[in-house]
């Protein structure tokens, strides 16, 4: 196939010449940096990315080509996608596709052989801003600039109602549920724009997963006497949701054991009187060091948002169980009085790879406490 040219610009004027990859046309977003080396086709189909084009720094992408195995959801959610080196050929016994081939069949746009480093450095000196990519014929750098420039940003946008799902379902799991997992629980898991990798690994462990859309009301949510409840992941500004943080309050009088994850631990905060704020560039990547403030350990996570909960707001019901080793934000939060505690990272993704399964296994025995 014929190479087609590719520009990404930024809203300060910065702009890359490179190669298209995956389809032609347009695309536009914030633009972010991750540092992950592995796990593109999880990025790419994140829900959290919606919005987002995703600068990986690692610079070989696409070495292990794609397969149906390792979507965390039915489509990519990211507006584009940038690169260093495309290689030629994937290699992997479990791939399907290329990730050119993958990109194409979602209609994705992306763009490859530019500077990623110089590109990283911007971000990190500027911070996080839109941006814009254009690839095909009709790409022009002035076109560029002035797509990037008209998209507003996303503080203040909600956009959970663009990823959540439209009817509440159960979740069937995928793969085989373990002999060890004898104790069932009942859990509502309120989907902001949730990970499958989330859902099965509450499932392998013994839960009946209910997903419902972010907005469903609280009184809805307790007709069907969950066990428990589950805040996800998902992108956008957290202060928009005010739906969510409504319902996350009535939920809560309830006393029912509660766990949030990423935009579901900002929701939880928001509920309980805390504030957000919107971060320089974010926390993106799978090598994170986070530590347990009562056990002194430290975890590598994974990490994807834009937002964080500030310190200074807190109210007195909430206590700090976690902080990033990189920038001291907050990255854990338990309620003092209620069986109610969240996690800012993504403990799913396994990049430690199983040492933050205790979270979710606190969440069990919460439910269990709860429950006698």
């Amino acid at each position: 196939m014929k190479e087609e040219k590719a520009i990404l610009a930024l809203a300060d004027g910065s702009c890359f010449t490179g190669k298209s990859i995956g389809a032609l046309g347009e695309a536009f977003g914030e633009i972010v940096f991750n540092t992950s080396i592995t796990g593109y086709q999880e990025i790419l189909t994140d829900p959290s990315y919606n919005k987002q084009i995703v600068t990986l720094t690692y610079p070989h992408i696409g070495n292990t080509g794609t397969n149906s195995e390792d979507m965390e959801s039915p489509k990519i959610w990211s507006s584009g996608l940038v690169i260093r080196d495309l290689p030629s050929e994937k290699s992997n016994w479990r791939a399907e596709n290329s990730l050119n081939e993958f990109l194409r069949s979602f209609n994705a746009v992306g763009i490859s052989d530019i500077d990623t480093r110089k590109l990283t450095r911007i971000i990190r000196t500027k911070g996080s801003q839109s941006a814009a990519i254009i690839a095909g014929k009709d790409c022009s750098e002035k076109k560029a600039i002035e797509l990037a420039k008209d998209f507003p940003g996303l503080l203040g946008m909600d956009l959970t109602k663009e990823v959540t799902i439209s009817k509440k379902h159960l979740w069937k799991g995928e793969g085989t549920r373990p002999k060890t997992a004898l104790k069932r629980f009942k859990v509502s898991a309120l989907d902001f724009g949730v990970k499958s990798n989330i859902l099965n690994t509450l499932y392998s462990l013994g839960c009946d997963i209910t997903v419902l859309p972010a907005t469903t009301p609280a009184k809805e949510i307790l007709k069907s006497k969950p066990d428990g409840i589950f805040l996800s992941n998902g992108p956008g500004d957290p202060d928009a949701c005010k739906y969510a943080i409504n319902s996350i309050k009535e939920l809560s009088e309830a006393k029912l054991p509660m766990f949030g994850i990423c935009l579901g631990h900002q929701l939880m905060a928001l509920a309980f009187g805390a504030h957000t704020e919107k971060m320089k560039f974010g926390h993106h990547g799978a090598n994170h060091p986070v530590q347990d403030l009562k056990s002194k350990k430290v975890f590598i996570s994974s990490q994807n948002h834009g937002f964080t909960v500030k310190e200074k707001t807190l109210p007195s019901s909430l206590e700090i169980t976690h902080k990033s080793l990189f920038d001291g934000t907050i990255q854990g939060l338990k309620h003092k009085t209620l069986p109610a505690f969240s996690f800012q990272g993504h403990p799913e993704a396994s990049p430690g790879p199983h040492e933050l399964n205790y979270l979710f296994t606190s969440f069990l025995k919460d439910m269990e406490t709860f429950h006698g």
